[in-house]
């Protein structure tokens, strides 16, 4: 009888020790299943020499033979005295042909830049004005020198000419998830030091900060490259990525802080057009 009655008697409600371990096992299988689907959305970090990034910074500007698109820039700070909003076009010839036009958001026009070669002419409808000369000497443009360096700057990583020159020599570091490339130079000062700093992603080894020195090593401007997308109906490859994604990639969005604490540029692009060959009309010749 009193084995009948053990036997029906309802079983036991499991301990609070065996309820904490179920408990634990099934937080670590959620976690564990987290970072698997996170895994398959997050690429590896590659792995890269500094050889390899300077041979991969050449391709994508070889790659590039010509470009025009239409931008939006906003500017704060006092940097450019005529606008804070401002519409563009830019048109690029390899190696070094640009000019880029500048309009108010109605469609007036504010200004025109042309560089070619070491030479710049800057027209500037709305104060009657024309200035030239060249890379060096930048005198006679006064105030407007700074903006428009700054703007060649921020261009370049857009256009690929930040590509290291057979003159310089570069030293590969590791921060964080990216890669930074310290590259150097000869100064205006006859020595030689560092010029500038490129950091690149890990997935796809893209320019995505660069910052321009001052020859005391501070901070001249620093830029940031953001949202690329492939350029093209028929994008150039790129020899050095491993995937679809090896097309001719450009950031879209550009965003430079000026390190003398003039102000600031956010610059999207809204069209990108390469490798069409160009009138010399678009290039402000003849």
């Amino acid at each position: 009888m009193s084995s009948w009655h053990s036997m029906a008697r309802p079983p036991r409600p499991p301990s609070h020790r065996v309820v904490s371990a179920l408990a634990v096992a099934l937080v670590a299988m959620l976690f564990a299943g987290c970072a698997l689907w996170g895994s398959k959305d997050t690429p590896p970090l590659r792995q890269a020499t500094a050889e390899e990034l300077t041979t991969l910074l050449r391709q994508r500007e070889t790659a590039l033979q010509s470009l025009k698109g239409l931008f939006s820039a906003k500017v704060r700070g006092g940097m450019l005295p005529i606008t804070t909003r401002i519409e563009g076009a830019l048109y690029y010839e390899r190696p070094n042909a640009l000019r880029l036009r500048g309009f108010t958001p109605i469609g007036g026009e504010l200004f025109e830049f042309l560089q070619s070669d070491d030479q710049f002419t800057l027209r500037l409808p709305t104060m009657g004005r024309v200035l030239s000369g060249n890379g060096t000497d930048t005198s006679e443009m006064g105030k407007l020198a700074r903006p428009f360096q700054l703007s060649v700057w921020a261009m370049s990583g857009v256009l690929g000419t930040d590509a290291v020159a057979p003159f310089e020599t570069v030293v590969l570091s590791e921060d964080g998830d990216r890669y930074r490339l310290d590259v150097f130079g000869p100064l205006n000062n006859g020595s030689s030091g560092l010029r500038r700093r490129l950091w690149f992603d890990r997935q796809r080894l893209l320019v995505v900060k660069t910052e321009r020195l001052t020859e005391s090593g501070g901070v001249d401007a620093s830029i940031q490259y953001d949202d690329f997308r492939p350029v093209g109906a028929e994008a150039v490859q790129v020899a050095s990525s491993p995937s679809a994604e090896d097309r001719l990639l450009r950031p879209f969005k550009i965003s430079l802080e000026d390190g003398r604490g003039e102000g600031s540029v956010q610059i999207t692009f809204h069209e990108l057009i390469p490798n069409q060959p160009l009138k010399p009309a678009e290039l402000g010749r003849g």
